[in-house]
C-alpha cells in the first residue's frame, strides 16, 4: 500500500520541530566540534549527531521498517524495501548551516525529506531561530508556517538577485570563488548564506531570483528541492541533468535559463574542481 504523504509529511514536520527545539534549547554555550568531515573547515557538532537520532528514534516509533539516509548516521535500508512498493526512506539533514550554527547565526535549519519508491513526496525545513517552517507534498503546493509560497516573477539576470555556496576543500573554494566573483558583474548581488536547505526555501518564497551551488549532497537538498519545485521554481543541474552534487540550479523559469547559461560560460560545469 502507498503511504499517505499527508501522514508522512506530518510525521516529518512532528519530528524535524523535536528536532529544532532539541538543537535550541540544548545548545551548550560552549558549544565545540565533534568532529571533522572533508576538511577541517567541515565541521560536525555534537548537536548535529544528538538531533539526527531523535528524528531517527521519533520516526520509527511509527514506522519501525523505514528506510533513512542522514548527514550523520549514513544510511539504513530498512526493511520496507523487501516489502515492495511503498517503501519508504527519510532524508536528513539535522542542522544544515553546521557552521553557523557554530558559531550562533541563526540561519540554519533542520531538514528532513521524504521519498516513496525514490521520488520525494513531503518534506520539512524547519529554522526555528527564524521562526519559519517551510512544508510541500509533491503535487500539492508549498507553504511557509500557514503562508502559500509562489516563486518570483522571471527576471533578467541583470536584475536577479542570486545565492550560492562554497565547498569545504580550498581547491573547490578556489575555484567557486572565481566563478562568483565573474558572475557577480552579471547580476544584481550574491548572498551567501550558509544554509542549502533555506537557499531552496528562499528561492520558494520570493525572497531570492536564483540559487546555484555545487558540492551539495542529496540530504542537503531533498526538502528543499521540492518545496521549491512546489512554489514554482525549475531545480535542475546542467544541461538538463538532474540536481546533483555536481551542481544545483533553482529559479523561476526564465530566470533559471539565464542563470545556467551564465554559469556554463564561466566555466561552472568543468568537472576539474
Amino acid at each position: 500500500m502507498t503511504p499517505d504523504p499527508w501522514k508522512l509529511l506530518e510525521l516529518a514536520r512532528a519530528a524535524a520541530s523535536e528536532a529544532a527545539r532539541l538543537a535550541v534549547e540544548r545548545r551548550p554555550a560552549d558549544l565545540g566540534v565533534a568532529d571533522t568531515k572533508s576538511s577541517p573547515t567541515d565541521v560536525v557538532t555534537e548537536m548535529d549527531t544528538a538531533a539526527e537520532a531523535l528524528i531517527r528514534e521519533l520516526i520509527l516509533e511509527q514506522r519501525p521498517d523505514d528506510a533513512f539516509l542522514g548527514e550523520e548516521g549514513g544510511a539504513d535500508s530498512g526493511r520496507g524495501a523487501e516489502m515492495g512498493h511503498g517503501a519508504v526512506r527519510w532524508v536528513i539533514d539535522p542542522i544544515d548551516g553546521t557552521v553557523n550554527y557554530l558559531y550562533d547565526l541563526p540561519h540554519w535549519s533542520v531538514s528532513v525529506g521524504v521519498e516513496v519508491d525514490g521520488v520525494t513526496v513531503a518534506g520539512v525545513v524547519a529554522a526555528p531561530r527564524l521562526g519559519e517552517v517551510y512544508t510541500a507534498v509533491r503535487g500539492a503546493g508549498a507553504w511557509c508556517n500557514d503562508t502559500r509560497l509562489r516563486v518570483r516573477p522571471a527576471t533578467d539576470l541583470g536584475s536577479a538577485l542570486v545565492a550560492t555556496g562554497f565547498g569545504y576543500r580550498a581547491e573547490r573554494r578556489e575555484r567557486q570563488g572565481a566563478i562568483a566573483g565573474a558572475l557577480l558583474p552579471r547580476v544584481r548581488d550574491i548572498r551567501r548564506n550558509g544554509s542549502a536547505a533555506l537557499d531552496l526555501c528562499a528561492v520558494a518564497a520570493g525572497r531570492l531570483d536564483g540559487y546555484y551551488e555545487r558540492g551539495t549532497h542529496h540530504w542537503d537538498r531533498c526538502a528543499g528541492t521540492l518545496i521549491a519545485i512546489e512554489a514554482g521554481a525549475v531545480v535542475e543541474g546542467f544541461h538538463g541533468a538532474a540536481a546533483s552534487e555536481q551542481m544545483s540550479i533553482a529559479a523561476p523559469h526564465g530566470t533559471f535559463s539565464a542563470l545556467h547559461d551564465a554559469l556554463v560560460e564561466l566555466g561552472a560545469d568543468d568537472d576539474d574542481y
